[in-house]
């Protein structure tokens, strides 16, 4: 298997913006281009995650074409999901030898509609769907069931929030941020029982982008290649009362075959737009909170751009290693009702 690293990143989030998704791509992708060194024409290959369900029309990701220009001829491929995956499939494009670079990205806008109605598209068709439930809705659902299961607290979902607005305070791309006590966060009103405001992500319009190359090509790009050293993602089963949503198998299966426990996690980026789903993960992906930074860029939490956030995980972990911060990183991104699909993926330095 090839060594394959990520070797440069870039980011855009704002609350809401009337620009459409290629007036919103073209700066961030030329952003990591110039990061890059690299010129459109040394890209072997374009790799997009979006979703046509938040724009409302089909085949819209044919648009973002345009943001990559027309012109020298380019091999592109686009999936329905989180940016994330997008990063698998360049991975794997990569793996097989038939490129040595490629920029993936993705995009969202959660500013056009409700999202969280939106994404409860997802849900099965018969058994689900019917019932009206909303990200939101269901969420609860997973809280409540982790509450009486006695994993998590609402204290401890405080303290998510509470940590991760004040981690935001680093990062420019965050959309809430500051210093917060976790019992000022318990006497906020229940919105969604058990769930108050501060447990819900803020959503937000925006693009992230990164450049993967294969061995000598990384190294001549970045002094500090994050090098992918395991990389798998996981299903659960679709339908809520399938399975257990107090634990995330599918993410403690993934983590188990990408080698997690083998060593020391200095940081890892986790995709938990609720506070509980990150209490869950950690558990679920063998996280030791003591020994490992969680979501110092504030995570999901505080800036959820949809289809973005995943692969957003993904580049602020390799951030880490680039900067020669952190030794080995987890990043982890997440799509579906309930935590259902579950990517981690492991990087190191040299």
């Amino acid at each position: 298997m090839r060594d394959i690293a990520v070797v440069a990143t870039a980011h855009s989030a704002v609350t809401s913006t009337t620009e459409t998704p290629v007036e919103s791509l073209v700066p961030v992708l030329n952003e990591v281009l110039a990061n890059a060194g690299l010129q459109r024409s040394d890209v072997g290959f374009w790799c997009h995650g979006s979703c046509d369900y938040m724009i409302g029309q089909p085949f819209s990701f044919v648009q973002a074409v345009d943001a990559l220009g027309a012109w020298p001829p380019i091999v592109e491929s686009h999936v329905e999901m989180d940016g994330a995956w997008a990063m698998y499939e360049a991975w794997m494009k990569i793996a097989t030898g038939e490129c040595d670079t490629a920029v993936v990205f993705g995009n969202g806008k959660s500013s056009s509609a409700d999202m969280f109605a939106v994404m409860a598209l997802q849900l099965d068709p018969y058994t689900d769907a019917p019932l009206g439930l909303d990200q939101v809705s269901m969420a609860g659902l997973q809280a409540r069931a982790a509450l009486d299961a006695g994993v998590i607290s609402e204290r401890g979902m405080a303290e998510v929030a509470a940590r991760s607005r004040r981690n935001a305070m680093t990062n420019p791309h965050a959309l809430v941020s500051g210093e917060v006590s976790v019992d000022e966060l318990l006497a906020a009103p229940r919105l969604h029982d058990p769930l108050r405001m501060h447990d819900l992500p803020t959503p937000g319009d925006g693009v992230s982008a990164l450049v993967l190359a294969a061995g000598d090509v990384a190294r001549s790009i970045s002094d500090r290649p994050a090098w992918i050293r395991a990389i798998d993602h996981r299903i659960d089963a679709q339908r809520l009362g399938g399975r257990n949503l107090a634990t995330v198998a599918s993410a403690t299966e993934a983590a188990r075959r990408c080698g997690v426990g083998d060593g020391r996690i200095d940081v890892a980026e986790i995709h938990a737009p609720f506070t509980h789903e990150e209490l869950l993960l950690t558990a679920a992906l063998g996280i030791d909170p003591s020994v490992t930074e969680i979501n110092p860029s504030g995570g999901a939490l505080v800036s959820n751009v949809l289809m973005a956030a995943g692969l957003a995980r993904v580049a602020h972990a390799a951030e880490r290693v680039m900067h020669g911060t952190a030794d080995r990183v987890l990043a982890h991104a997440t799509q579906g009702p309930c935590l259902q699909q579950n990517l981690v993926c492991v990087m190191e330095g040299e």
